[in-house]
């Protein structure tokens, strides 16, 4: 759980100096990207920087940052929630990339960013507070990375102690960076005056503004030290023993001076009571009232607040309510180092009253992040024991596994509690192949308890009963069905009897089961189970999952209006449960899928296309290959609709190879890619290609009926085509009674639409018009409509000739309107959606000129970068690289481009190009 404190600007105070010299170079504009701002602690930067926001137009993000946020996978979801918490919408993608912890998921995370800014299009400004804190070598690459993406009018600044190894050099030459270190942050003696007039309320002599001015060198934190001492007695032209007319040497700036200087001039002339409250509340990065008074066991700290914050006593707002503060990091190193050396126990005792209180408050995250830096390894694994499966259901699991690691080996090697969260993790994170050893270990351990009589069955039985649910997901990833289910069934029947949350996950596994059998209305009324035990669970991950797949179902068997109120129902209960913006929003791959197809199905391309963009970026990066499958599936089906056939056939080839190559990684039978394949090919005129790919799926398993189904009816689509309609009635008869006895509906009306046209080409017209008049009948009580459109011309043409047709309602006129009007509505090209951010948009536009028009179909922007490409030199691997897509993608792109070109060739391709001016060089 990430703290949303941190995205909160602190408030401008109205008394402080206006800084106006700098605030005008800090200001957006053309070509600058970066603004840089660098001092020591104290100088003024955040206060300087929040100013400067406050008079800004446009949406701002704001982060600071702590020294938790060194990784880069922490960085990068705090970096993206940021944006999240000022508005920016279209970040699915990037948080689902922020799920998985590798270099490549975090560059598609951070293209994905660049993407959603890209498309929003305002003049964004992010402003990262303590960037010092970011010192890890990754996150300097990545945010390197980032900043050479940027689009046109986004601005970043970033806040640090230090200069960070960044490529400034290159950056200064393109103008992109305008840079404010310590000389310009520096007060000058005008500012001086202004501070101790009027910020701070003292009346102090011009001679000791200047004097001060000049020995501070305009380091506002010291004299901030000197105004709130009431004396600047800290200097030494007040020693008596120093002659007045030499020069004086400058405040050194160094922390320990500065903590020095706290504990000495600051906090020892403070009242008794305000001293105590400072020191008590020292031990939290950040405050509240209700955190306090916690520590203090009183009921006065917002009084205490309030009151520290007009004394400006180095507590900073962090909201324009005065509800969350936070000290001046030296000034809370100071308090610390004091309670720590006075009062070593009490420090320790009010230091886990915080954690109890993030812990009681939801904010596990941040009570492991403070358990963890105090190397509190007993307390970790107790939080982990009792938090553990509900972080890793609500996505965390790569945290877990990271804060596993950090236990000593030990612990977690004698802890069966503690081994099956890190099996769970792991198969969160589908890494399946080395879980039998983990489950093997787990057994051990509860044999020994057993057998020293430990007195913990209930707890023994619910871990066996975890260890069986998850090796019954692994037998559906090796295809063994009965395994699968007969463990699935043994821990349905133990697990009353155990403490654990497990009937979620549970029924979710028996509704695969049933799923993979065919049983749609077994599946049905299991996932609904599913979905209910979830949400007493508080599991929205399996809330999603089961969810999603029961309206993927309910699509299938013809209820479309359930599917889509299953979808909305199920995303408003995890929205509402998991609101906290600063969290990644959990993606459900069934679910977007099922969107998808149901408003593909109902003719409205577009609206499936912005359900399949959270989706995307998994398929290049991240998602595990059942997932991966299922989105290239619904991607390709979405682009065989909109009739762009080359992009469905690279989705749709993507998916078959994944299919074939990491079966052993997917726990279910993904949809049948095979069949739509067969279907794109034969919609390209090429009937041996759809031959060749529904006769190599022959020689293949497939257990589930669904994909039997789909494969089945475009067989008979092909014999149709190749002027076989016997053979093809025959696949039909058989497919058309048991897909009424299974009430797969929509296969039962593909299979009534394929029989009539087999039955016209037989001259058996009254059948024929008795098959369509059914499947047209079945087809508007469920509101499936583009399957129409996608069927052969000839059986189009038989429908807009049939009377049924003619003679009905609103859907038979829109169904007619659609079949004489097909594209309609085109879903946009996911060129937008997929753009690689290495090109800006306005840049893309400009090559679509005139020149391109010459064709009889022009270039799409997507197909003009891969010519781009091609023409510097890039082969298929490297220009899916630069474009982040895959190479199944690239290469439809390419075939797409070599058609509008009329060439078979890169070479040619080039010269074609060149003659018609859409390549100059």
């Amino acid at each position: 759980m990430l703290l949303t404190t941190k995205f909160l600007r602190p408030a401008s105070d109205s008394r402080a100096v206006q800084r106006e010299r700098l605030s005008s170079l800090l200001a957006s504009g053309h070509p600058k990207r970066l603004n840089l701002v660098v001092a020591p602690a104290g100088f003024g930067k955040t206060t300087l920087v929040s100013q400067w926001c406050a008079r800004t137009t446009g949406p701002i993000a704001w982060l600071s940052l702590d020294e938790h946020d060194d990784d880069p996978q922490r960085f990068w979801q705090y970096v993206a929630s940021a944006f999240e918490h000022a508005g920016l919408t279209g970040l699915e993608s990037c948080h689902k990339n922020l799920s998985s912890n590798t270099d490549d998921s975090l560059s598609s995370a951070i293209t994905a960013l660049v993407n959603a800014l890209a498309t929003d299009g305002s003049p964004w400004i992010l402003v990262l507070d303590d960037f010092q804190f970011a010192a890890n070598d990754r996150i300097h690459r990545q945010f390197g990375y980032f900043i050479d993406y940027l689009p046109a009018g986004v601005t970043v600044t970033l806040v640090s102690r230090t200069e960070p190894p960044l490529p400034l050099p290159r950056w200064r030459v393109r103008r992109w960076l305008q840079e404010i270190h310590p000389a310009l942050l520096a007060f000058s003696e005008d500012e001086c005056r202004e501070f101790f007039h009027n910020t701070m309320g003292l009346s102090i002599s011009e001679k000791d503004v200047q004097a001060i001015c000049r020995r501070t060198e305009g380091w506002v934190a010291a004299m901030q030290l000197s105004a709130l001492s009431g004396s600047d007695s800290g200097f030494e032209q007040n020693n008596p023993a120093t002659d007045s007319n030499s020069p004086q040497a400058a405040l050194s700036i160094n922390e320990r001076h500065i903590s020095d200087y706290v504990l000495s001039e600051v906090l020892d002339k403070q009242p008794e009571d305000t001293v105590a409250f400072l020191l008590d509340t020292s031990c939290c990065p950040r405050l509240c009232a209700s955190l306090c008074d916690t520590l203090r066991d009183t009921n006065d700290s917002q009084e205490k607040l309030e009151h520290l914050l007009s004394q400006h006593l180095f507590l900073i707002p962090l909201d324009n309510h005065n509800e969350w503060f936070r000290y001046h990091d030296l000034f809370r190193d100071a308090l610390l180092q004091r309670i720590r050396h006075t009062d070593p126990e009490r420090a320790h005792a009010l230091w886990q009253r915080a954690v109890e209180w993030l812990l009681n408050h939801g904010q596990v995250q941040g009570a492991i992040a403070q358990i963890v830096q105090e190397e509190d390894w007993p307390w970790l694994a107790k939080v982990l024991a009792t938090h553990g499966n509900n972080l890793i259901h609500g996505g965390y699991h790569l945290p877990v596994l990271n804060w596993l690691d950090a236990l000593p080996a030990e612990q977690v090697e004698e802890s069966a509690q503690l081994q099956m969260l890190r099996v769970w993790g792991r198969f969160f994170a589908n890494r399946l192949d080395h879980l039998e050893p983990l489950l093997s270990n787990i057994e051990d351990l509860l044999d020994r308890r057993v057998a020293d009589s430990a007195p913990d069955a209930e707890g023994a039985l619910g871990l066996q009963s975890e260890v069986s649910l998850v090796r019954s997901y692994l037998a559906r990833s090796r295809s063994d069905d009965k395994s699968a289910s007969d463990l699935t069934k043994q821990v349905l029947a133990d697990i009353d009897h155990t403490r654990i949350p497990l009937k979620s996950v549970t029924y979710y596994g028996i509704g695969l089961d049933d799923y993979g059998k065919g049983d749609l209305p077994g599946a049905e009324n299991t996932l609904k189970s599913a979905v209910h035990y979830g949400q007493v669970e508080r599991k929205p991950s399996t809330v999603l999952s089961s969810g999603g797949l029961l309206a993927w179902i309910q699509y299938n068997r013809g209820d479309m209006d359930l599917a889509l109120d299953t979808c909305t129902e199920v995303r408003k209960w995890v929205d509402q449960h998991y609101s906290d913006p600063s969290q990644p929003r959990l993606i459900s791959c069934w679910l977007s899928a099922a969107l998808t197809e149901i408003f593909r199905e109902r003719s409205q391309l577009r609206d499936a296309a912005a359900h399949l963009e959270p989706l995307l970026e998994h398929v290049n990066k991240g998602a595990e290959p059942g997932q991966h499958i299922i989105i290239q599936h619904v991607r390709g089906h979405l682009a065989f609709s909109d009739s762009r056939y080359q992009d469905a056939i690279g989705y749709l080839e993507d998916a078959e190879q994944v299919g074939r190559k990491r079966r052993e990684h997917i726990v279910f039978e993904p949809p049948a890619s095979s069949a739509l394949l067969a279907r794109c090919f034969l919609a390209e005129g090429q009937p041996g290609e759809a031959r060749r790919i529904l006769e190599s799926v022959e020689s293949q398993t497939i257990t589930n009926p669904l994909n039997r189904e789909q494969n089945s009816i475009s067989y008979a689509r092909l014999l149709v085509a190749e002027g076989r309609p016997e053979q093809a009635l025959k696949i039909l008869e058989a497919l058309i009674s048991d897909t009424k006895r299974n009430e797969h509906n929509r296969h039962l009306v593909e299979a009534l639409l394929v029989s009539g046209e087999a039955l016209a080409q037989l001259n058996r017209d009254k059948e024929c018009q008795d098959r369509l008049a059914q499947a047209v009948g079945m087809a508007a009580e469920a509101g499936f409509l583009r399957l129409f459109a996608e069927e052969s011309p000839r059986l189009q043409e038989l429908l807009l000739a049939s009377a049924t047709v003619k003679t009905g309602g609103s859907w038979h006129t829109s169904l007619t309107d659609m079949l004489l009007s097909p594209k309609t509505e085109s879903a946009s090209d996911e060129k937008d959606q997929t753009a690689a951010p290495n090109t800006q948009p306005d840049q893309r536009q400009t090559v679509a000129d005139d020149s391109v028009r010459k064709l009889a179909e022009p270039l799409s922007q997507r197909e003009l970068e891969v010519l781009e490409l091609i023409n510097a030199g890039y082969s298929n691997k490297d220009i899916a690289a630069s474009m982040g897509v895959a190479p199944a993608t690239v290469k439809a792109h390419i075939r797409n481009l070599y058609g509008k070109l009329g060439v078979g060739r890169r070479t040619e391709a080039l010269v074609r190009a060149r003659e018609l001016g859409i390549l100059t060089h």
